[in-house]
């Protein structure tokens, strides 16, 4: 029994989600799993390095599997390849060690928020980005972005039922930059809790428009009450960027 690295790409915009349910063909997770029991003939279960929810993208979801084969690294790569739905690529793949898991070797992930933050229409990236119109302070937005990162206890920026799970998490670093028209959030942490990445966004949204200060960002970590932090920000402009080993 062989264990595999995969690394996919995908646009989640018709899908529901990375994990696979009963109720529904449209995941990341039942798509790839089906074609590679059928390629491999045999019943293969994929693991992610995370859940991306409804209509989250993907530019490196890491996916380990295990599978008995004598099918090369390169010609199963090129087997998903091509038959792989169009909004779903198999960007590399190798062997692995056997102990590697996607999700628990999982050192450290960046998320990316895409908004559109200028008056000209956005026509080609509109799938991919949040439009967001109006003048934003970026220098407030660092600020703020500066007081999330470490380590924290983040229940305020997180959505669901408790489950008793601890939500502290540590942000490395969080950046804002603006590209031409485009404004790009990027996270990078240990961890992130369900809408983690979302809400973090909306909540530095909120503070370039005026609507909070960066210190308000200390008071709703400190208070951990959901209803204190921001709006949760459109699933269409989060991108899973990186998982790193």
């Amino acid at each position: 029994m062989r264990n595999f690295c995969l690394v996919l790409r995908y646009d989640g915009a018709r899908y529901r989600g990375w994990q696979k349910q009963g109720n529904t063909d449209r995941t990341i997770q039942g798509r790839l799993e089906t074609l590679l029991s059928r390629l491999l003939d045999q019943k293969v279960e994929a693991a992610g390095s995370g859940r991306t929810d409804a209509g989250v993208h993907a530019m490196g979801q890491t996916v380990s599997f295990r599978a008995d084969t004598d099918l090369s690294c390169e010609e199963l790569l090129a087997a998903l390849r091509r038959y792989l739905p169009e909004d779903v690529g198999a960007v590399s793949l190798r062997e692995a060690d056997p102990r590697f898991h996607a999700r628990l070797s999982a050192k450290e992930k960046t998320y990316v928020y895409r908004v559109w933050n200028s008056d000209e229409p956005c026509v080609f990236a509109r799938k991919y980005v949040y439009v967001f119109p109006g003048a934003l302070d970026l220098d407030a937005m660092r600020d703020a972005a500066a007081r999330l990162c470490g380590r924290h206890d983040f229940s305020a920026f997180c959505t669901g039922k408790k489950s008793g799970k601890s939500a502290v998490r540590t942000l490395r670093a969080v950046s804002v930059e603006r590209l031409d028209g485009e404004v790009r959030l990027t996270f990078t942490g240990d961890g992130f809790l369900y809408n983690m990445a979302r809400i973090l966004a909306g909540t530095l949204l909120e503070v370039g428009r005026g609507d909070r200060t960066p210190e308000s960002v200390e008071e709703i970590l400190r208070g951990r009450d959901r209803t204190k932090a921001g709006f949760t920000a459109p699933a269409h402009g989060l991108f899973l960027w990186e998982v790193r080993y």
